[in-house]
């Protein structure tokens, strides 16, 4: 019995160290991936500047003095792009709506594109995954009805000298 008993004691603290190293790596895990999704010091920079701003560009053609609307891109109190919208002629050619992490802060990288056709129909919706260093490692495309269309994966080759 008491050998039982010292068994029994023996596999209790092994379990006690695995449930610990188990909660230190998710918790490196989780540290070093919300590292991974952060942007730049440069963007950070210019999304302090552009904090609920609206963008406007106007084009002028050659010999004419009426402009039009040609895009406008819109950012939130963060300074993260959340709408772009392309104009032609006609009105809107196409629209963009970019969504980031549910609570996120200024750091945070996209991880979903809504776009829309000139009727304000969803034509794609682009989810993105990011390697370790922050860079982009996979966008999925998918069909307004969720069904995946394509993926395009980013492979980056660095230069030689």
């Amino acid at each position: 019995m008491n050998y039982l008993n010292s068994l029994r004691l023996l596999l209790m603290y092994k379990l006690l160290d695995m449930k610990k190293l188990f909660l230190i790596v998710v918790f490196a895990s989780l540290t070093f991936a919300s590292f991974a999704q952060s942007v730049s010091d440069a963007t950070i920079v210019k999304r302090e500047n552009r904090k609920g701003m609206v963008l406007k560009e106007w084009n002028t053609p050659v010999g004419d003095k009426r402009a039009f609307l040609d895009r406008k891109t819109t950012y939130d109190a963060l300074g993260r792009k959340i709408e772009e919208i392309e104009y032609a002629s006609y009105g809107q050619k196409w629209r963009v709506v970019s969504e980031y992490p549910e609570g996120s802060d200024i750091t945070a990288k996209v991880v979903r594109e809504i776009e829309y056709n000139d009727r304000d129909k969803v034509v794609r919706i682009r989810k993105y995954e990011y390697n370790e260093d922050g860079s982009k490692k996979r966008q999925l495309n998918y069909y307004p009805n969720g069904k995946l269309e394509s993926v395009k994966t980013f492979e980056y080759v660095s230069k030689e000298d």
